[in-house]
């Protein structure tokens, strides 16, 4: 749920939301029936906004069938409880308004073989479309609550590895810094103080060149877009993010964060398994460029 207190009042809170969250005013109509309120009480389109209303908003989703895709999936490994897959860069992961027929879950249903039903809780964490590497997908009730506690309780291995503009001097830190949706941009995250939570992301130099670095990253926290974030944040962007990198290296293609290493313990055996997955031919061949500077 996102909290927004006003604080630029006398407008009609349809035209309000649509501004803020850059949707329509229609699909805040739609919003407003069950998934916003204000003040606590449900109000009209018509309804005007005042200075310190706290609008209440929950996820909206729309209502659309969800169908198998057939793709060919990079499955690193597979048993009856759970599935670990090296995703590609460009692959969204859940459905939604935009990529209806087009996100991995559609290839776990025909994978799989799975229902919308059973494969919407299928997915445990997620990674940006933009980022390839290792997901972990639970195939039954009992691995996804397994596995999503062990999330909770921050005991999951989640390594990056990361190509950064700039040169990093220090050979660690920790970004400690909360995230919360840009006001001026809804399509962006943040840090920022306002409706915002903790996140914390800690990273190591491996490698130091010319105008770059690469890092390794380990997550504290998964908030949406949390690296890319706390990067830009502390003026070491990602090489080529479209959202927050700003400018492309060597003219190659795909986001230089990558998934790399996954650790958990298997909500069955109690075994604790670990996956390392090798970096994409993009990020290899601009690593081999700087190297070559």
């Amino acid at each position: 749920m996102e909290k927004i207190v006003v604080n630029d009042g006398g407008i009609r809170i349809d035209t309000y939301l649509a501004d803020k969250l850059n949707i329509s005013r229609s699909k805040v109509a739609k919003m407003l029936e069950n998934n916003i309120l204000v003040n606590n009480v449900k109000v009209k389109p018509s309804y005007k906004v005042t200075n310190n209303d706290i609008i209440e908003v929950e996820e909206y989703v729309e209502n659309f069938e969800i169908k198998p895709l057939e793709l060919d999936l990079d499955i690193v490994y597979e048993d009856d409880d759970v599935l670990v897959v090296n995703k590609p860069n460009g692959l969204v992961v859940h459905p939604a308004v935009g990529h209806i027929s087009d996100t991995l879950v559609n290839a776990l249903m025909h994978h799989c073989n799975l229902s919308e039903d059973k494969i919407r809780p299928g997915i445990v964490h997620r990674i940006d479309a933009d980022t390839t590497g290792l997901l972990m997908v639970a195939k039954n009730n009992y691995a996804h609550d397994f596995l999503a506690k062990q999330l909770e309780e921050k005991t999951v291995t989640r390594k990056y590895y990361a190509i950064v503009w700039g040169v990093i001097k220090n050979d660690t830190g920790t970004i400690d810094a909360p995230i919360g949706r840009s006001v001026t941009d809804r399509k962006k995250m943040c840090v920022t103080s306002i409706n915002s939570k903790s996140a914390i992301t800690h990273f190591k130099v491996l490698e130091r060149y010319k105008r770059a670095t690469l890092i390794e990253l380990k997550l504290e926290t998964g908030r949406t877009h949390q690296i890319r974030v706390h990067m830009d944040y502390i003026g070491y962007p990602v090489v080529n993010d479209p959202v927050y990198g700003r400018r492309k290296l060597f003219d190659e293609t795909g986001q230089c964060l990558h998934a790399k290493e996954l650790g958990f313990i298997h909500p069955k055996t109690g075994e604790y398994m670990h996956f390392d997955s090798e970096l994409p031919s993009c990020f290899i061949n601009i690593l081999n460029k700087l190297k070559e500077e």
